[in-house]
């Protein structure tokens, strides 16, 4: 409600992903307008909870993909790894429907056990209209700044997507270090990424990707 209200008083500032009620047959109806709506660029789903995922499973959100597609709204979806190729092939599918996959797809828990399945995420990069978020990182380790531990998983998203379809985020009311520091363990802390590709990563991607002008 705070970010929704923060994109309806201050639409230059701030936009948001919405959501429509996937159970509800009559929401398609809104999608050719949605973007009309202040602020608002596209719809966000996290299709691992209970209440979602069936939806995925059982073809129910079928008919969401070519709305969406149609109206031209990019899609955040944080599936479970282990449905990742249920997205590769809406991607496939629907080659123009762009389509950003939340927090690497990152399972519950720390170091080994939530990137026990990181490696699902890389065959999608090579589909171009999907993107990955390299958001909240810190909350997936037990490492302390600047989190090394991550690094060469970062670096592995880096070849696979490459810095235009790589978007950072902090994720900040679930973050375990300041602000900060989740900042700076990409612009300070990893040499290798030139100032080109940190411009891309750290807000232009995400930027043009969705359609926000800022």
């Amino acid at each position: 409600d705070l970010a929704l209200a923060a994109a309806r008083d201050y639409p230059d500032r701030f936009a948001v992903m919405g959501r429509v009620d996937l159970n509800d047959p009559a929401a398609r109806n809104l999608l050719p307008t949605w973007k009309q709506q202040p602020g608002m660029l596209g719809l966000r789903y996290a299709l691992g909870r209970p209440a979602v995922r069936p939806l995925l499973l059982d073809g129910r959100l079928d008919w969401l993909w070519p709305a969406a597609d149609a109206a031209g709204l990019p899609l955040m979806l944080f599936p479970l790894a282990c449905d990742l190729h249920l997205i590769e092939r809406v991607a496939e599918r629907h080659p123009n429907l762009k389509i950003t996959i939340d927090h690497l797809a990152l399972g519950r828990g720390k170091d080994d056990v939530a990137f026990r399945e990181f490696g699902l995420l890389l065959p999608l990069a090579k589909r171009p209209n999907i993107s990955v978020k390299v958001s909240c990182l810190p909350l997936y380790t037990t490492d302390v700044y600047p989190f090394k531990w991550l690094h060469p998983y970062v670096r592995r998203i880096y070849d696979a997507f490459g810095p235009r379809r790589m978007f950072w985020g902090s994720d900040l009311s679930r973050l375990e270090c300041s602000y900060r520091e989740s900042v700076t363990m990409f612009t300070e802390e990893m040499p290798w990424l030139s100032a080109t590709d940190l411009e891309w990563i750290m807000g232009r991607g995400v930027c043009e990707w969705i359609g926000w002008k800022i």
